[in-house]
Parts: C-alpha cells; sequence; structure tokens
C-alpha cells in the first residue's frame, strides 16, 4: 500500500493511491513552477519494462521539460552504449547467442560469465564440449569459475585493458594477421590508429598488464589464425573511468580482423540487467532520446517533439546518474522520483549518497520492495507490481523482444510501474498545461509499446513490425524487424554498412589511461568489486530467499596468500577496510585466485547486511565519454582489527521482519552482518563485534524482538566479564539463540537448529563456551550448499569424489549440475583439486 509522511521526522503512514498521487503531482508542479523543470528528476532502472521505461522517459522529456531523467543501467552498461555509437555507428549489439555456439574462438573480458550469466556460460561449455578445439580466452584479474573452461586465462593488472588490446593489435599487425581488405572497404582511422599500436610492442604491453610475452602472444596468435572470434564483455570493462576507450580499443580488433558480420563473429557485450537494452532503446539514459536518438541533436529532438505533439523538447544537457546526485547533495534537485532501482546500495561513495538522499526535500520510491536501503529516505513510498505481476515487453542482450506474462496477481494495492507513471503524469499536466492535448491516455502497456515503437520506424532499430500478437505466435523477435518484413535480424552489418556519416565502422584512436586510484603506500591495495553464483545485484529479492545464503553466508573480504601473510591473518578474522570515501568492519578470507596488490568483495552487500555496505568504499570517478563510475577499482588498506567483544544470534521465523526490527538497534556495533539460513526453514542470522560491550539495555530490547525475554529460555549471564547467552527450546527443538561476550558455540548450536535435535543430555551444555558438540572431536562449521536448485551440499560432492565419481556420475547420483548448471565449475575444480593431491 502506499506510504507517506508529510516531514522528514516522521514515520511514513498508509494511505491511497488518489492521496499519494495528488500530493506528488502537488510538489512536483510548485517546484517546476517555482524552481524550473530541471529542479526535478527521475533516476529509472534497468528491470523495468520497455512500457515502463517508455512512460517515465515522455513525462520527464515532453511534460516536465527536462533531461534529467538516468537510469542505474548507467552503472552497467553505458560505457558499452558509448563503445558500440563511437565505433559501429549505433547502440546495437550485432551478434546473437548462437554465435557462441558457432566461434572458433571466443575472448570473456572482464565477465565472470559462469556467475553472472549462468544459462548462457551453460551453453558455451557445451559448445565446447562438442568442439574441443574451440579457443577460450579469459581476461580477468581473479581466476574465477569461468577461467576453470579458459584454454588461456590473462590475469591482467586491473585497468589495463586498453594497453593489453593495443599490445594484440600490434602483434597482429606485425604478424600481417589484419585484413586489410575489409579496413579499406568499410573502416576509417586505421592508419592513426595503426600508429598508435606501434607504441604498444610486447614488452612494453606485457610489463604493463602483469603478464608473461608467451601468453600474449598466444593471444594475438589465436585471435589472428581463428577463422570466426567472438569477444564477450561485462563490468569488468564497463565500470571504468576508460570504460569507453575499453569497449572501442575492444571493438578495434574486431574490425581490423574483419571479425564482425558473420556467423560466430562479433564484440558482442552482456547486459547486467534483464531490460538494460529496452532501457537504451527508449533512450533511458540522460543523453538519449526513444529510438537511439541523442537529446544534444537538435534534429533529433524536433523528430520526437513533432511525434509527441510538444512544440520542443529541452535542450539542456541532463544529468547523469553521479553528477545527478551531486546536484542533489548540493540543493538544486528539490524533488526526485526513484523507480524500481536501489541507490542507497548501489551508487559508489555511498557516505555521499546517503547525505544526498537526506538532504533532498522530496524523495517518490516506486518499488517492489519495501525493505530496500532507500526506502527508508523515501518520504513517499509507492508499491510497484514485480515481474510475473504485471505485462510488457523486455530486449536482451542479442536484440530480441519478448513478451513478459502476468502469472499472479501483484500484492495489496500494488499497480504496474507504467500505471503509475501515467496516472501521475496524467494529475501533473492537469496542473502544467490542463488546456493542451492529452499526452498521457494510455490504458494498457500495449498502447505504449505501439506508440514507441513508431519513434523506430526507419531506425537501425526498426521494430515496427514487431506486436504482441506476432511474439505470442512466433515467439521472441530481433530488431531491426521494419514493418512488412516476415522476421528478424538475426546478425547486423553483414554488408560492411555501418549507421554512420561515411557508412563506415571508425577505429578509435585512444592510449592506455591509468585507473584513477593506483596502489600507494597509503592505500596499498586494489579492491575489485563482483558477482557471487547465488546473489544478485543489492539482494532486495535475493536476500529474501534463505536457501541462496546457503553457498556464500555473509560477506567476506577476499585475499591472496601473500596478503594474508603481511597481515598476519587467518582466515576468519575480522578486518578493518579503508579506502579515502569510508571504511568497514568484515570478516577475510584466503583466496589463491587473488594476485598479490588486489582484494576482492562482492558487490551485492548493503548496508542492511553489512553494516555500511560495500560501496561505501568505491569512488565515483566516470568515464567522460560514457560518464559510467569506475566501481571496479578502488584504493584500500587492511587492518586487523581488534574487537573481543562478539555476539551471536539466530531467530527463526518471521525473518524479514524481524530483520527490519533489529536492523537499527545492531547499528552500534561496530562490525555487523545479516544473513539468512535454512531451507525448509529459514532463520535470521546476526554476527556482531566491538571493541567494547554495549549496555545491558539494547541486549535486553535485542532479546525482547529474538523473543529471548520470556518463555522456555535457558539464560546465563556474566555481568564481570560482559558475557550472557540465550537458547529458546519450543517443543524440544531450539528456536532462538543470542550469545554475547563470546560466541565459541555459535557453529554447533546452529547446527542443532538446522538438524532440529535436542535431546536430554545436550541441554546442560547448551550454554557452555565449547567449540564442538560434546562427544564430537573438532569443531563443527556451516555446512556449504554446493547446488542450491538440488540442495547437494559440498560434503555430500566431495564425498563421492572420493568415492571415484566423475562429473557426469555425481550429475546421475546426487542430481547436483543438472538444473542451472552453475555449480558445475565448482565442482570441477574439487574434482582437479582431489586428482592432483593423490
Amino acid at each position: 500500500y502506499p506510504e507517506l509522511r508529510l516531514s522528514k521526522g516522521l514515520a511514513r503512514s498508509v494511505t491511497d493511491w488518489d492521496t499519494a498521487l495528488e500530493h506528488a503531482a502537488n510538489v512536483f508542479a510548485e517546484n517546476i513552477r517555482e524552481h524550473g523543470p530541471d529542479s526535478v528528476a527521475f533516476y529509472i532502472s534497468g528491470q523495468l519494462l520497455t512500457e515502463d521505461y517508455y512512460a517515465f522517459n515522455k513525462l520527464a522529456r515532453a511534460l516536465v521539460g527536462t533531461n534529467n531523467i538516468d537510469s542505474n543501467s548507467r552503472l552497467c552498461m553505458s560505457s558499452a552504449v558509448a563503445g558500440y555509437k563511437r565505433s559501429l555507428g549505433a547502440d546495437a549489439p550485432p551478434c546473437n547467442y548462437e554465435d557462441i555456439e558457432l566461434s572458433d574462438c571466443v575472448m570473456i573480458v572482464g565477465s565472470n560469465m559462469a556467475y553472472a550469466h549462468p544459462v548462457l556460460f551453460r551453453r558455451l561449455e557445451e559448445a565446447k564440449n562438442r568442439r574441443p578445439q574451440m579457443k577460450l580466452i579469459v581476461i580477468d584479474p581473479r581466476r574465477t569459475d569461468t577461467c576453470e573452461l579458459a584454454d588461456l586465462h590473462l590475469a591482467i593488472q586491473p585497468g589495463t585493458d586498453v594497453a593489453l588490446f593495443h599490445g594484440v593489435l600490434h602483434l597482429l599487425m606485425r604478424d600481417k594477421q589484419v585484413d586489410l581488405d575489409f579496413i579499406a572497404a568499410h573502416t576509417q582511422g586505421y592508419e592513426e590508429l595503426a600508429a598508435l599500436a606501434d607504441d604498444y610492442p610486447p614488452e612494453r604491453v606485457a610489463t604493463l598488464c602483469g603478464i608473461t610475452l608467451q601468453q600474449l602472444h598466444t593471444c594475438a596468435h589465436w585471435i589472428g589464425e581463428s577463422p570466426s572470434v567472438l569477444s564477450l564483455w561485462c563490468m569488468g570493462l564497463n565500470q571504468s573511468s576508460a570504460g569507453s576507450a575499453k569497449n572501442s580499443a575492444l571493438i578495434n580488433l574486431h574490425l581490423a580482423t574483419g571479425q564482425i558480420g558473420r556467423p560466430g563473429a562479433g564484440p558482442f557485450s552482456l547486459t547486467g540487467q534483464p531490460n538494460a537494452m529496452g532501457g537504451r532503446e527508449t533512450g533511458s539514459l540522460s543523453n538519449l532520446l526513444p529510438g537511439h536518438r541523442d537529446a544534444g541533436n537538435a534534429e533529433h529532438r524536433a523528430e520526437v517533439a513533432d511525434y509527441w505533439g510538444v512544440d520542443s523538447l529541452p535542450a539542456n544537457p541532463g544529468l547523469s546518474a553521479i553528477e545527478l546526485f551531486e546536484q542533489l547533495q548540493s540543493g538544486t534537485i528539490k524533488a526526485l522520483w526513484i523507480a524500481c532501482t536501489n541507490p542507497a546500495q548501489s551508487l559508489p561513495d555511498q557516505n555521499r549518497i546517503r547525505q544526498a538522499l537526506d538532504t533532498c526535500p522530496f524523495v517518490v520510491l516506486q518499488e517492489a520492495f519495501k525493505t530496500t536501503e532507500t526506502a527508508r529516505f523515501a518520504d513517499l513510498l509507492l508499491p510497484a507490481a514485480s515481474w510475473g505481476e504485471k505485462d510488457g515487453t523486455v530486449t536482451n542482450s542479442e536484440r530480441r523482444i519478448s513478451n513478459v506474462r502476468k502469472a499472479i496477481a501483484a500484492p495489496g494495492d500494488a499497480r504496474p510501474d507504467w500505471a503509475i507513471s501515467v496516472d501521475f503524469a496524467q494529475r501533473l499536466q492537469k496542473r502544467l498545461c490542463p488546456d493542451a492535448d492529452a499526452l498521457f491516455d494510455f490504458q494498457t502497456p500495449e498502447a505504449l509499446f505501439d506508440e514507441f515503437k513508431g519513434l523506430t520506424a526507419g531506425r537501425d532499430l526498426d521494430m515496427s513490425g514487431i506486436n504482441r500478437t506476432l511474439i505470442d505466435q512466433q515467439g521472441p523477435q530481433q530488431w531491426p524487424f521494419p514493418a512488412g518484413a516476415t522476421g528478424g535480424t538475426a546478425r547486423l552489418y553483414a554488408d560492411g554498412v555501418f549507421p554512420t556519416v561515411s557508412g563506415r565502422a571508425q577505429f578509435l584512436c585512444e592510449p592506455y589511461v591509468a585507473a584513477r586510484e593506483l596502489r600507494d603506500s597509503e592505500y596499498p591495495l586494489t579492491l575489485n568489486t563482483g558477482r557471487l553464483r547465488d546473489q544478485w545485484h543489492g539482494m532486495s529479492r535475493t536476500g529474501t530467499a534463505a536457501r541462496l545464503f546457503g553457498h556464500v553466508s555473509e560477506a567476506v573480504l577476499s585475499l591472496g596468500t601473500q596478503e594474508m601473510q603481511h597481515h598476519d591473518l587467518q582466515t576468519g578474522d575480522v578486518v578493518r577496510l579503508i579506502s579515502r570515501r569510508g571504511e568497514l568492519f568484515l570478516p577475510v578470507s584466503r583466496d589463491d585466485n587473488i594476485a598479490p596488490g588486489q582484494a576482492f568483495l562482492p558487490m551485492h552487500w548493503g548496508d542492511r547486511f553489512l553494516k555500511g555496505g560495500v560501496n561505501v568504499l568505491t569512488q565515483p570517478a566516470f568515464d567522460p565519454v560514457s560518464k559510467q563510475p569506475e566501481l571496479k577499482h578502488s584504493g584500500v588498506r587492511v587492518e586487523k582489527a581488534r574487537l573481543p567483544w562478539q555476539f551471536f544470534a539466530l531467530i527463526e521465523s518471521n525473518v524479514q521482519q524481524r530483520m527490519e526490527k533489529l536492523r537499527p538497534l545492531c547499528d552500534v556495533f561496530d562490525y555487523l552482518s545479516m544473513s539468512l539460513t535454512g531451507r525448509e526453514r529459514s532463520a535470521l542470522i546476526i554476527s556482531a563485534a566491538s571493541f567494547a560491550a554495549p549496555d545491558p539495555l539494547l541486549l535486553h530490547e535485542i532479546d525482547s524482538l529474538l523473543g529471548l525475554d520470556e518463555g522456555p529460555v535457558l539464560a546465563y549471564d556474566d555481568p564481570a566479564r560482559s558475557i550472557g547467552k540465550r537458547v529458546r527450546i519450543d517443543n524440544g527443538r531450539i528456536t532462538a539463540i543470542r550469545l554475547a561476550g563470546e560466541t565459541v558455540a555459535r557453529h554447533w548450536l546452529q547446527a542443532l537448529w538446522q538438524e532440529e535435535r535436542v535431546d536430554a543430555s545436550l541441554r546442560r551444555w547448551l550454554l557452555a563456551p565449547l567449540s564442538s558438540e560434546p562427544g564430537k572431536e573438532s569443531a563443527q562449521h556451516r555446512e556449504k550448499t554446493l547446488c542450491n536448485c538440488m540442495n547437494v551440499s559440498q560434503s555430500a560432492v566431495m564425498s563421492g569424489i572420493e568415492q571415484g565419481l566423475n562429473l557426469n556420475q555425481l550429475k546421475t547420483r546426487l542430481g547436483c549440475g543438472t538444473q542451472c548448471g552453475s555449480c558445475v565449475p565448482e565442482i570441477k575444480r574439487l574434482i582437479n583439486a582431489v586428482a592432483v593431491s593423490e
């Protein structure tokens, strides 16, 4: 249900849609009249459907008259957009998924595809199994599960991709493996680029990138010799202050070798969100307009204004995500509408982002999940339908448009995003221009799509021949698919003609520029962020499913052996991780896949799950062309933390509600992690530590929320040592635990909860400071779930391996790896590790 507060100091209360949207329309209209259209802004999401996106764009540009509308796709895809547009003339990935199966050489750059795009990676695995001669190159500073399939892994120094690509081009030119005929017929700018590539000889590039000469030569040789070459990339290239240059330098290799426009070949960016492409099509970055037009192009503005029936569109440059929140903090933006995204978790330099949201006089949050980090900043919270609760369309990485079908009714008063924005726009138009023709007379998502596709007619992404019925009857379709066509277009640029002024692709000539923050004596480590296998983005969805914490249960910093030894650290120690912008306390673990001088931290953990959140560390520096921030590269240092007072709690049932109530109380702890556990039964886990014990009254308040202040509770207190313990037993099993001061028994007590067993002989030991269950020889630790789909533990897989089972036999006996398959690389690694040890 909608929730509204009329003052920052008040709690929101439930209201109705009319009251909510009338209030929002009044606030926006007042600010637009008093401060101008650029005093308001919209920040939207790659998880919206195309129709939702289009409604917001028309609202911002045609009605409000501002280009201050940007998407969280700025954080994931804007460098790829810039790369395609500058090099090829349009933001149009030329390939399709079938090319993964057809290519002779696949190069994966800056993507742990095994985790980030697991279904696509299964397709690559199957192709590699069918054609072992296929070459697979992975370029990533960290050895990931994706590397397990690779024939060549280039563990380059973070941020050196441009130098690597120029170095590969240098070797291709030297060895006469460039396609001079293609270059002459279909490109421009090669001579200038060739002169630049001369400055990147193998010795220099190998040193810069931290790889061997042999690795560099092998990479170039395979690219030059292979009949078809396909490159796949994601955040490792895009999230960089040189992201546009990295994208164009990679595309240069395809143009120089003629590896584009044919089966198995081409530069293929993988999108980070399910409808990032739909957002790009509808113009949902501040510098874009619908139909692959540019907001800075007067002719494009006139075309769209004429189509929409308005006098003009705004010419003022719009704010990109980082710029928008800077203006929010300065007070320039008076009202902000956020839809389907969580900037209080996902944007870099979170201390400033949260200050900005606190500063903004009016924040609207249109969201399906009211527990996100951004929700606490919302003055107006509007409940939106999630996927499966609404109809519309999306476009995937290969330009293929699919229908999204409503499967269930949305809960409560939740509405589809397009319906919310259209309703608001109708109310706002009555205030801003009541006598004008209605701009938002949309009753269905189909009406929005039909209007939008008219703006694509005659453009590179022409989808005027597509409609919902066609997709229902013939399946998802690729654009371009103009009116009158019988099918979509599998690959672009097969004729060598590109949508540039000259009709030729452009070689971009930009030298290697180092990342903004390099290692130094104060911050000697480079922090890399990336994905976990079973969590997604900011965890607003996956963070509600306890079973998805079975593989990785909490935020952990990964360091290589050398760094662990240098800082005298053991796995499980809590460290203080410090950047120029903020700091975190969290556990550390040894990971031999991390190179010296580097650190890795999953990007998912926001302030709900880890006090502070990962992005309190990351930097807001952005690429000058794409304005995508450099989330992948921050200077940090590690200090061993001394937090003698420990805390652990477990409580089952109603975990989301309990988490919302307990999280503010636990903010007093220096280190705080909240996570879930269980499968059939779920529980909230709280792990914390502090320099000193908190006020006993706080523990009493926490106990009350844990149900440990009354009833069948075993209790022990030692006030002199600030130790207190509680275990609740209902119907012969543990239902809640709280250990304060020392937590040595946490693992075996959690195991008892999981196994639903507490016999009479164990009861007297439940509050004892024992590291293992009485009668057990060693300390018990959490059982890691290796295959979440089939609930197969790592110990079960290891037992099968020790019995001599191979991968296929493990699949048959245990079922692991037979569903989504994302556990397969890890199973292979365990099999190989056992084989090596033998």
